[in-house]
């Protein structure tokens, strides 16, 4: 098993920048995600830890070797792709031993590491079969015991589960996990989404336009997002950011709707007359009786689509009279439909504020 040291690196193609100053540590035997949007650079960190992209600028150290010159073949590592990338004409079990015989290890070594790795996968009884006879999630499961069985200092793995269906993704996720614990190799996983983000890593990297946006455990970044990008990206549903204007005597106002501060007026550090971005969690607005609608710390919105979720129901709606859009949970057996008006109190200790130029968080 080995660390896995960025330092500084940047990819450059042409006159674009895929990833820029990249910089992280990754200790032995840990799972580190990166996550963000699409074209955030993730892949591309991946590529460039294997070998299959060069580096402009930088230095990447597994363990405590420089390997920017060293070839992948070289570098001990293994990578699972989305694709699978399975030998089509082979069987599971020369499948699970491909990287093995190139490697020239001995016939029983290699049987050992089969059979250990297809009991671990549970795909013992799929080992005289070939790809085409298999399930997408056998396939998953074959390419994963294939870069297993190889037991390199690091695994790669890029979007591995993007092909299987809602259960199986959850499944095999649930086995990605297990099998992490069990074999205890460091592990680089990439993903946009942040449900696998949260619920695998120990540590999250969120990338965006190819810098590093933060690092931390899930819950450290759910809970203090450095600005609103990170905010607006880790959670399900998102967090609701909102213009407002900070007017001082305890008010918030946007679109003429004001909201009043009591005790976390204090808290804001905002200058009168200052705009900025209000962030709340969608479970952090509580919808209220009718009758409160003309208290000063309520806010009326109007709905626009409703979601029911099994255990609770997704509201989607809008500040009357603007584009501003706002996603509240409700009891799952709420009952609403477009165009009812709702009365919601903010959880105003819950509350974040973006600055409305650059995104950061100010508190």
């Amino acid at each position: 098993m080995a660390q896995v040291r960025l330092q500084g690196i940047t990819r450059q193609f042409d006159n674009a920048t895929a990833i820029q100053d990249i910089t992280f540590d990754i200790a032995d035997r840990a799972f580190w995600v990166l996550v963000g949007p699409s074209g955030c650079g993730k892949s591309t960190i991946l590529r460039t830890i294997a070998g299959l992209e060069s580096i402009t600028k930088g230095e990447l150290y597994l363990g405590d070797r420089l390997v920017n010159d060293v070839p992948a073949r070289q570098r001990d590592v293994a990578m699972v792709f989305q694709n699978y990338a399975l030998y089509p004409h082979m069987s599971v079990a020369d499948n699970l031993a491909f990287g093995l015989k190139m490697r020239r290890e001995s016939p029983q070594d290699i049987d050992r590491k089969i059979q250990q790795v297809a009991r671990s996968l549970d795909i013992e009884h799929l080992l005289k079969r070939k790809p085409k006879q298999l399930s997408g999630g056998q396939q998953q499961r074959v390419a994963l015991g294939r870069a297993i069985a190889r037991q390199p200092q690091v695994f790669l793995l890029d979007e591995p589960l993007s092909n299987l269906d809602a259960q199986l993704r959850d499944d095999t996720r649930a086995e990605l996990k297990r099998l992490h614990q069990q074999f205890q190799i460091t592990t680089i996983y990439v993903t946009h989404d942040q449900v696998e983000a949260m619920t695998l890593a120990d540590q999250i990297v969120v990338l965006d336009n190819g810098r590093v946006q933060q690092i931390g455990s899930p819950q450290e970044i759910y809970s203090n997002p450095v600005n609103s990008m990170v905010a607006g990206f880790l959670g399900n549903p998102p967090m609701n950011i909102i213009p407002a204007i900070y007017q001082g005597d305890r008010l918030i106002l946007f679109n003429n709707q004001s909201l009043q501060l009591n005790q976390a007026r204090q808290q804001l550090s905002l200058s009168l007359g200052q705009k900025f971005n209000l962030g709340i969690r969608p479970e952090h607005i509580q919808i209220q009786p009718t009758s409160a609608q003309d208290n000063d710390d309520c806010l009326t919105l109007e709905v626009d689509l409703v979601e029911p979720l099994g255990r609770e129901t997704l509201i989607k709606a809008i500040v009357p009279r603007s584009n501003i859009k706002l996603n509240l949970l409700a009891d799952a057996h709420y009952q609403s439909r477009k165009g009812d008006r709702l009365t919601v109190k903010f959880d105003l200790a819950r509350l974040f504020v973006f600055d409305a130029n650059n995104g950061q968080t100010v508190n």
